[in-house]
């Protein structure tokens, strides 16, 4: 008889469960496609058995049931093919209870847990918008550079192409115009032209989901493609690719269709897609000083401070914010009821952290440099300086570090060379003359008066520097400048040591003159382009320099400049160059004239012909051409006296003059293989050119 603990050891529920599945048990045994063994024997008695048998006694595994008898499972306890799952599945709506005397956690289901998986794709995504997002606050290309040089992962750039175009694409013009600069700095050598290729086919993939937030995207990634392919870091034939891969109702193929008819089939294409945007990113210092001027004379007007400030914060110059200190304090000498106004909204500026200390410190340090020349027009300058400098520190505005720096500079000011002092003075002089007159041989005089060849360095990074501050002409002129420097006065250790210096410096020179960097880098680059400078230079220059500082990053620079595809055409008009053609358009329209100049043409016309062309700094290959073709020609006098009207109008200048024959005599050993005299004529038009004045002393 069952006792009552047994009675109750199964609920009712599971008594009914049990007879189920014995019963579906029995079926299972009597079917035809029953396997021939026993399922679940355990459950009944065998005859003659004498109880369940131990779990000890078998290998297999059994598992005791709630009932108390043991019962073999299979591995996982039920399921697999032919069977009717667990013993206690028969009930759907079955659940382990916990609260069950019985209950064996062991039971319970596995639950697994997901653990994150780092994505080295994802990890790239998150760092390249870092870097992207730094550069549109601080437009630094060698930052930028830099930064994605660091992160290594080479195969992901074209993942950098594709996030750097899309995210400029919803921002203003400054960021579509910064991005395309970029990445023309960075090709080649840091993005392939196949990265920034698959890069861009990502975007025409992707420019339906774009239009979604971008009204015009169609248009933008249009002008993206067009102004890649005029700045030669993606070749037409991309279009005519991307064309058979796309769907021709996608928006992509608009874009392709969009760059193909509207871009670059317009007259001028290049100079309206480079201008699109508003031409150069780089806000030049006398805008940027002319804004600064504007908002602090508004400023003293209305006494508004917190709309000078706002000001201030929207020119996004923080890192020249030491001009806005140097010209408040100025104007508060120049305009003494303007005082208390000022210093309240530097104060105020320095308390919202709006002006770092370091740029307070920058700006009192640049005025008290120039409080000798300041005092020319406010003589009481150095007084009211004098006076300010405590009242800013002991209202906490003012590091009280500035006052020791500025003891140290002044010391070191006092024992200065004092000739080298004068020789600063005159070379400014003589560079500021040579911007006005364009009279090369005139400054090469003037230098010779000098006499300080030992300062030929610090004439170079005096000449680069003046230059970086003011218009392209004038950096077309110093470009020129330095082709004939090195041809006539200069050695190349002189012009080697005068950039080395510009370099070092290139940092204090930045707090002046925003785009310092990309200036340098220019002009380093055109002077190799020149023969300025040897590639092996750069290499020599580079090493002078501390690793890894501004310096270094610039000639790294000029570098991929100089190694890019073009690099002479593009180098040639990094300053305007005139008309802006390209070197092998002047090639062909110089031979075009001389050509016809030699058949009979009129010597006047052929003069005009050679000023139309509007590329002065570009004569020499016009000596070089006049002179091979001469060679060629068995009568060659008429070339001879284009060459002499040129000289005497001062069409072609001496060192144009110098520089073409320098050129013709470099490549007499290959103009031999054609004119088997050449040698010795070139022999006679140098004499001819010797006895005209035609040529420097040096050649």
């Amino acid at each position: 008889m069952t006792s009552p603990r047994k009675e109750g050891f199964l609920t009712e529920g599971q008594r009914e469960t049990l007879k189920l599945a014995a019963s579906n048990a029995d079926a299972i045994l009597s079917s035809p496609r029953s396997p021939n063994k026993l399922v679940l024997p355990e459950l009944y008695s065998k005859a003659g058995g004498g109880g369940p048998r131990s779990p000890t006694a078998s290998g297999r595994r059994v598992r005791r049931s709630h009932s108390g008898k043991f019962v073999r499972v299979k591995k996982d306890g039920a399921g697999g093919k032919g069977t009717w799952g667990k013993l206690m599945d028969t009930d759907p709506g079955s659940r382990i209870d916990r609260n069950d005397p019985n209950y064996d956690s062991g039971e319970e289901p596995y639950e697994l847990v997901g653990a994150t998986i780092s994505n080295p794709i994802d990890e790239y995504k998150k760092s390249v918008v870092t870097i992207i997002e730094e550069y549109f606050t601080t437009g630094d290309v060698a930052l930028a550079a830099t930064d994605l040089r660091d992160l290594g992962s080479a195969e992901y750039h074209h993942l950098f192409v594709k996030k750097l175009i899309s995210m400029a694409m919803d921002r203003h013009d400054k960021e579509k115009e910064m991005a395309s600069v970029l990445l023309s700095a960075l090709y080649a050598d840091l993005i392939s032209s196949s990265e920034i290729s698959r890069g861009f086919s990502m975007l025409l993939e992707t420019v339906d989901d774009l239009a979604l937030d971008i009204i015009d995207a169609v248009d933008v990634l249009a002008l993206f493609i067009a102004r890649a392919v005029v700045d030669d870091i993606l070749p037409p034939a991309f279009l005519t690719k991307a064309k058979r891969t796309i769907s021709e109702v996608s928006k992509g193929f608009q874009v392709i269709e969009t760059v193909e008819k509207s871009y670059l089939s317009a007259p001028h294409h290049a100079e309206l897609v480079e201008r699109r945007w508003g031409g150069t990113i780089h806000i030049t210092v006398e805008e940027v000083k002319k804004k600064i001027t504007d908002l602090l004379r508004e400023y003293i007007e209305s006494g508004d401070t917190l709309e000078a400030c706002r000001c201030i914060r929207e020119l996004g110059v923080s890192f020249f914010h030491h001009e806005v200190v140097k010209r408040a304090l100025t104007l508060a000498m120049e305009i003494p009821t303007s005082e208390p106004l000022i210093l309240k909204l530097l104060k105020e500026a320095a308390e919202e952290c709006l002006i770092s200390s370091s740029q307070m410190i920058k700006g009192f340090s640049r005025l008290a440099d120039s409080l000798d020349d300041l005092s020319l027009d406010i003589p009481t300058a150095k007084s009211l300086f004098q006076m300010i400098v405590p009242k800013a520190i002991s209202d906490g505005w003012l590091d009280p570090s500035f006052l020791k720096s500025n003891d140290t500079d002044q010391d070191h000011n006092d024992n200065g060379d004092e000739k080298l002092r004068k020789y600063k003075e005159e070379a400014s002089t003589i560079i500021l003359e040579y911007f006005l007159s364009d009279d090369i041989p005139e400054l090469i005089r003037s230098l010779e008066e000098l006499a300080a060849s030992e300062y030929n360095p610090v004439f170079i990074k005096k000449l680069v520097t003046l230059a970086m501050d003011r218009k392209n002409r004038e950096k077309e002129m110093v470009s020129v400048l330095l082709s004939a420097l090195a041809m006539e006065l200069f050695s190349s250790d002189d012009i080697v040591n005068g950039f080395i210096m510009l370099l070092l410096s290139a940092e204090d020179t930045a707090l002046d003159i925003l785009d310092a960097s990309n200036e340098l880098g220019l002009f380093l680059a055109r002077a190799v382009i020149d023969d300025v400078l040897a590639p092996l230079n750069l290499e020599e220059i580079c090493k002078k320099l501390p690793h890894n500082s501004s310096g270094s990053e610039t000639v790294r620079m000029a570098r991929s400049l100089v190694s890019a595809r073009h690099a002479g055409e593009r180098l040639l008009r990094c300053w305007g160059g005139g008309t802006g053609w390209a070197v092998e358009d002047a090639k062909d329209k110089i031979i075009k004239l001389l050509e016809e100049y030699e058949s009979g043409g009129d010597i006047g016309e052929a003069c005009q012909c050679i000023r139309d062309i509007g590329m002065p700094f570009f004569n020499h290959e016009v000596v070089k051409k006049a002179l091979v073709m001469a060679m060629e020609k068995k009568k060659n006098v008429r070339l001879l006296d284009l060459l002499q009207e040129c000289f005497s109008e001062g069409l072609i200048t001496i060192h144009q003059m110098t520089k073409g024959f320098s050129r013709v005599r470099d490549g007499l050993e290959d103009i031999a293989l054609d004119i088997p005299n050449a040698d010795e004529k070139f022999k006679a038009y140098v004499d001819h050119a010797r006895k005209h004045g035609w040529l420097l002393t040096s050649f």
